[in-house]
């Protein structure tokens, strides 16, 4: 039975594994460079820009025409990795990156940092929860957020091999490692984190480690709770939810985003079309009061008892 554990911590920016990862990548292809809005420093990029000078783009506080430029970039045979802030990232250059990015299929790599609510006591202008919703509407683009270093690291050099527009969702939030043997990235296939019978807990990104530690909670009640690690939204890994609501009956998903238009509404319309199951959702309900990370994911149920207890829910839901 496979069954992962999160190492105690202290745990690993997954930010120092994009730039280490995207700085050996250059160093062997000249085709890739980096776009940014005046965010080399918070992008981890400093590295990359002293190794790269000629490679390193930086167009201001100037979002639209940060992703303009990339995907021009990309039109001429380069890659270009586009680093910024999520909340601005896809908010203000939405349009590009629909008109740009995703209906010209151009090859640009969008790279969102401190996704979700890193930035937990600037408030709801600087939260990151919409983008997964934005994103997925588009199509064309994959969408991936990674849950650990290693994780990360696979998902930067996948990236750069693959022909085609890409949203990497980068937290600068501490993470566990996981501990699981002979892991292997595979882009819109679910990693089987922990087995189980009674219930599916789906996560991705900061919540994956969560998750395991509600589904040991469960354990210690006698409940049987698998675990996927459903890093790739678009496209999502149908079969592992159809196999999860035929086997288990139940499912709950957590993000560290929007309650729905993300993870939990993509795996509520693939049930409902194909195996309707409860599905319940753990997510945030929308514009995120001030407060530092902790209490807010307390309070959203992001914590080990408040996915446990949305689990429990949505058990007894199947037998309603």
């Amino acid at each position: 039975m496979a069954v992962a554990a999160a190492t105690a911590a202290p745990g690993f920016d997954c930010r120092k594994a994009w730039a280490e990862t995207l700085e050996s990548l250059a160093a062997a292809d000249e085709r890739i460079v980096v776009v940014v809005n005046d965010s080399v420093g918070s992008s981890n990029l400093g590295g990359f820009q002293e190794k790269f000078p000629g490679r390193t783009v930086n167009v201001g506080i100037a979002e639209q025409t940060m992703v303009g430029v990339a995907a021009g970039l990309a039109n001429g045979g380069r890659i270009p990795f586009v680093s910024a802030a999520s909340c601005f990232l896809t908010a203000r250059a939405l349009e590009q990156i629909k008109a740009d990015v995703a209906y010209a299929g151009f090859n640009v790599k969008l790279v969102g940092q401190s996704s979700g609510i890193a930035y937990g006591e600037l408030g709801a202008t600087h939260h990151s929860i919409e983008d997964f919703a934005w994103l997925r509407a588009l199509g064309p683009i994959t969408v991936i957020a990674p849950c650990d270093a290693w994780e990360t690291a696979e998902a930067v050099k996948w990236a750069a091999a693959h022909e085609g527009p890409v949203y990497l969702r980068l937290s600068r939030m501490k993470v566990p490692t996981l501990d699981l043997p002979d892991r292997v990235f595979t882009p819109g296939k679910a990693e089987l984190q922990r087995a189980g019978s009674d219930v599916t807990i789906v996560a991705n990104g900061t919540t994956v480690h969560l998750a395991i530690e509600a589904a040991e909670t469960l354990a210690a009640e006698g409940i049987s709770a698998r675990v996927l690690n459903m890093h790739t939204i678009t496209p999502l890994d149908t079969d592992a939810v159809i196999s999860a609501a035929r086997e288990t009956g139940a499912i709950v998903t957590v993000e560290e985003a929007l309650d729905r238009g993300g993870l939990g509404g993509a795996v509520a319309e693939c049930t409902s079309a194909t195996h309707p199951v409860p599905v319940q959702r753990v997510g945030f309900p929308g514009f995120m009061p001030t407060g530092s990370i902790a209490s807010l994911f307390e309070e959203f149920g992001l914590s080990r008892e408040g996915i446990a207890s949305a689990a429990r829910i949505a058990i007894r839901r199947k037998g309603a």
